[in-house]
């Protein structure tokens, strides 16, 4: 069963993105191009030079903070979809320490990455503490939670912190922005701890008790509250946790990218994290393997349709069905004569080796 979960687990996401090419290669061709073209520019875009790199792992950062958000929750079975609102709330945060208390010195970074983890995680809670105290459906009230941290911030880029005439915030001061980590090259150290978070996740919740106590509840809170599981407070752990993890993600983007909120900020991270996780099977290693992967076709998009006239929008397509595909394949490998058969499958080529 172990080896079967594990191979699948492999296997849906790969047979995923193979599919979606496949098809995307057919609407290129389609479209008159040359798919073998296409995708050569494509990679080209996102690897081609240093600075495309840099791009490319500019662009996976924010994902990565926002799949780990609906991984964690996810993982506790509960649905965080308002990883975009606690995402903005972090930058919010972080964007007003570090414009309004003129903090200067080596724990100016740090002060304003926590209180954007802080935010993010009370963002998140609001959705945890209505579910546990009054039963609200917690996809609702954290999708709506999403407009009203967008609103907010609009509030502010257009009045309360706005800058000029131009509807933005001031940039935040430099003794508060991440350093690169190569001087030519954007690429900023908000990478390294995106990696280091996904790691710090992936160890909490496959190497600590804690960790299986949240995962038991999310296979089954009933049998996790008959064995003495405090299945609320878990339930309201996990909004937290997992809204700092994307409250810290909005910290590093405004810190290391955008510096300042402005119109269009943040748009579609939520959600994007949500589809990153499910593709991923919950595997905070694999969230983040996904998430460069999204990063790599937004990348290399550009430079794919100057070179071969191919729109963008067909990056969209594929990415849009390696998603189908992802949760198309995970709900079919478990209706019982598919799981049967390829537990005798496997079964079959264990006993050949």
């Amino acid at each position: 069963m172990k080896r079967r979960k594990k191979w699948m687990s492999v296997l849906v996401p790969l047979a995923s993105v193979l599919l979606a090419f496949v098809i995307g290669a057919i609407i290129i061709a389609a479209l008159g191009g040359s798919p073998v073209q296409a995708v050569a520019y494509l990679f080209k875009g996102a690897f081609g030079t240093p600075n495309n790199i840099a791009s490319t792992l500019v662009k996976a950062t924010p994902l990565i903070f926002t799949g780990l958000c609906a991984c964690f929750a996810y993982r506790c079975g509960v649905f965080n979809l308002g990883g975009e609102g606690q995402f903005i709330m972090g930058s919010i945060a972080t964007c007003w320490v570090a414009s309004t208390w003129g903090i200067e010195g080596p724990g100016a970074t740090l002060l304003c990455l926590l209180f954007g983890a802080v935010a993010g995680g009370l963002w998140g809670a609001i959705p945890g503490i209505l579910k546990i105290t009054r039963g609200l459906n917690e996809m609702i009230v954290s999708i709506m939670l999403n407009y009203v941290a967008a609103l907010f911030m609009g509030l502010l880029y257009t009045s309360v912190l706005r800058e000029g005439n131009v509807p933005q915030t001031a940039a935040v001061p430099d003794a508060t922005q991440l350093q690169r980590i190569f001087p030519d090259l954007r690429v900023t150290w908000g990478i390294v701890i995106a990696l280091a978070v996904a790691a710090v996740v992936q160890y909490f919740l496959f190497s600590t008790s804690k960790g299986f106590q949240l995962r038991a509840v999310g296979l089954n809170m009933t049998a996790a509250e008959f064995n003495g599981f405090s299945v609320k407070k878990y339930i309201l752990y996990s909004f937290i946790v997992s809204g700092a993890l994307a409250g810290l993600g909005g910290s590093v983007e405004l810190l290391g990218t955008q510096y300042r909120l402005i119109s269009g900020y943040a748009v579609g991270y939520g959600f994007d994290g949500v589809a990153m996780a499910l593709i991923a099977q919950l595997n905070p290693v694999a969230t983040v393997v996904v998430a460069y992967f999204f990063a790599v076709l937004r990348t290399g998009a550009n430079t794919m349709q100057a070179g071969t006239g191919v729109p963008t929008s067909v990056i969209g397509i594929i990415q849009a069905l390696v998603i189908v595909f992802a949760v198309a394949g995970t709900a079919l490998v478990k209706l019982p004569n598919i799981r049967q058969w390829l537990s005798n499958h496997l079964e079959k080529k264990g006993e050949v080796k």
